[in-house]
């Protein structure tokens, strides 16, 4: 297993307490919002849609927040921050394709929490 995030497992247990269908669940649930964060700043970007951007970005952020996801955080940030002063810059989809790349690593390790039941 990738160790991009080594808290993850460990997060998700405490939360759990011991719940195995719990700890199931919460894994799916963080597994799919990932997904979700994927698809829909994808389709933010592509349509020039800010406030779709906006919409999935406070969505998602308390799970990363509680789940240890600081560098996607701190990217979706970064995002929010060029759009806000410039729009969509080509600044904006360098960022976008960096995210991209976070969110990859993080749907694999999450996947990998699953598979692993």
């Amino acid at each position: 297993m990738s160790l991009a995030y080594p808290e993850l497992h460990s997060r998700i247990l405490d939360l759990a307490e011991g719940d195995e269908q719990f700890k199931e669940e919460l894994t799916k649930a963080i597994h799919t919002g990932l997904l979700e964060l994927q698809s829909k700043y994808a389709e933010g970007a592509e349509k020039l849609d800010a406030t779709l951007i906006q919409q999935i970005r406070h969505k998602i952020k308390p799970t990363l927040a509680m789940f240890g996801f600081e560098d996607i955080a701190e990217s979706l940030q970064l995002g929010k921050e060029i759009l806000d002063s410039r729009g969509f810059v080509p600044e904006f989809f360098t960022h976008y394709q960096e995210l991209e790349s976070q969110v990859k690593v993080a749907v694999k390790e999450v996947g990998e929490l699953l598979v692993a039941h």
